[in-house]
């Protein structure tokens, strides 16, 4: 049984495998530029965050029905609880599918027919966080934000996501201002791509809880001190940071160092299929590649849990510690 974890940075677009992207194409009728499953595979590897992006856009094409988002997320699921994971905070991009068509009340009622009973059906607890993209305009996640509104009653919190370098958080402050008063939680992907200032702004304009990624902030010893001193979870992807060239080998990952700095890391897997792993992928390399002893990794399965958004059932939170507690390696 592998050891029970909290998923807090997960696209649920980044699921998409490579046979479930040519079922759905056949289904709605979507021409994909590849032949087959193998070679679309070989067009998942990577120079940098923009390639990837290129390719993640692209094969969106195919999720265009309710059900093709039940499916997504129904698979994404599956895989998750094999690998250990007991509640997943899952973060989508309506205006990724706006703009080619697909309403935004078609996203959230498909994932929604997978995520109302994962409980039930995956042993899963799930959370739903709307991101907005960085690299398109603070309008267009504004118009966003108020066309979320009748569906608030199943999204949690806003994210950012999407190009970083050249859009910083500042640019979206009065869209976090108005969903902090609609009540969502706040996080925001910074200091990837970025640099450790687009994390500053992060908490200081945008008031986020949580930052995704936030791996730069080891080159600001002053911002260490401070997201140390403030309990500020950071959800880090590994096999993420390597395919992306953020690190240039899991080896030369900074984990190790974040920790003994006391920082309250969190391991995920960010875009799973592209990146090759989900959550217990990650954690397996991360104990394999960086040397993470057992109290390390259950340390990581603590934060994953008290980080997440669960105030709202504490008894939850409460039980999935319990678990992380007496799991026995």
């Amino acid at each position: 049984m592998p050891l029970p974890k909290a998923e807090l940075h997960l696209h649920i677009e980044g699921t998409l495998e490579p046979e479930l992207a040519f079922e759905l194409a056949a289904r709605n009728g979507v021409r994909l530029p590849y032949g087959d499953t193998g070679e679309l595979s070989k067009a998942y590897e990577f120079e940098d965050l923009q390639s990837f992006l290129n390719l993640y856009y692209e094969l969106m094409a195919v999720l265009r029905t309710e059900q093709d988002f039940a499916d997504l997320a129904n698979a994404y699921l599956a895989r998750a609880a094999a690998q250990g994971v007991r509640h997943a905070e899952i973060f989508f991009d309506p205006q990724a599918h706006t703009k080619r068509g697909v309403a935004l009340g078609t996203v959230v009622e498909g994932l929604w027919r997978a995520l109302g009973s994962s409980a039930a059906n995956h042993g899963i607890s799930t959370r739903l966080i709307m991101c907005f993209l960085r690299d398109d305009s603070a309008e267009s996640a504004m118009e966003t934000l108020r066309a979320a509104e009748p569906y608030l009653d199943r999204i949690t919190g806003v994210g950012l996501d999407s190009a970083e370098v050249g859009h910083p958080p500042v640019k979206f402050r009065e869209v976090y201002e108005a969903a902090a008063r609609l009540g969502l939680r706040r996080v925001a992907h910074a200091g990837e791509e970025g640099p450790p200032a687009y994390i500053t702004e992060a908490l200081d304009v945008l008031g986020v809880e949580r930052v995704d990624h936030g791996l730069r902030c080891m080159e600001d010893p002053a911002l260490v001190e401070r997201l140390v001193r403030e309990r500020v979870p950071l959800t880090l992807c590994p096999l993420s940071n390597v395919r992306l060239r953020t690190v240039d080998t899991l080896a030369d990952h900074p984990l190790p160092a974040m920790l003994d700095a006391g920082l309250m890391c969190t391991v995920n897997s960010d875009d799973p299929a592209y990146f090759g792993g989900y959550a217990g992928d990650n954690f397996d390399a991360v104990r394999s590649t960086l040397g993470l002893d057992r109290e390390r990794l259950r340390e990581l399965a603590r934060n994953s849990f008290l980080a997440s958004f669960l105030e709202d059932d504490e008894e939850l939170r409460a039980g999935y510690l319990g678990e992380v507690e007496a799991y026995v390696f």
